[in-house]
């Protein structure tokens, strides 16, 4: 589920900037098309959260905070790894040090009902057919891969267009 949800909020921020910019920019830090703060946030609301399923109302507001810490710790971290911010919403509406917002977080909070209600469980169902061996050998590949862009960032991380400062 890491490296799906990983993905899909690679795709997530490729096309967000698609609309904005008009053209694919990589945003995260990483090389590879994963970004590893929604594979920790997915998994975690997955989780951590999964108690909260039947309160919808309450497992939001959950979401919310949850991703609201990842999402401010993660820039606090890379920030002090790397001396860059790959993100800034400063002018943004209830923004904290620019580096969490409210519509991010609502948008976040839609998000993770979106995943809990309606691709978790379909993603379950798909990975059922699979046998175990398939899973370990494609878990197995993707880590080893991850693994290698994870030492590359550490050399070079991506300071592309997009990143703040």
């Amino acid at each position: 589920m890491f490296f799906a949800f990983s993905g899909i909020g690679w795709i997530w921020e490729v096309i967000l900037h698609i609309i904005e910019d008009g053209m694919i920019i990589n945003r995260g830090v990483m090389t590879g098309p994963w970004l590893p703060i929604y594979g920790m946030g997915g998994v975690l609301i997955l989780v951590v959260l999964k108690k909260f399923r039947a309160r919808p109302m309450q497992l939001f507001g959950t979401i919310m905070c949850l991703c609201g810490v990842i999402e401010y710790v993660t820039s606090i971290v890379l920030e002090s790894l790397f001396g860059a911010r790959w993100w800034d919403y400063s002018d943004m509406l209830l923004s904290i040090d620019g580096r969490v917002c409210l519509e991010g977080l609502m948008i976040f909070g839609i998000g993770g009902l979106f995943f809990i209600y309606i691709i978790a469980p379909k993603m379950d169902d798909l990975l059922t057919r699979f046998s175990s061996k398939s899973k370990i050998i494609v878990c197995v590949f993707l880590l080893a891969v991850f693994l290698g862009d994870l030492v590359h960032m550490f050399i070079a991380p991506n300071m592309g267009f997009g990143i703040t400062s």
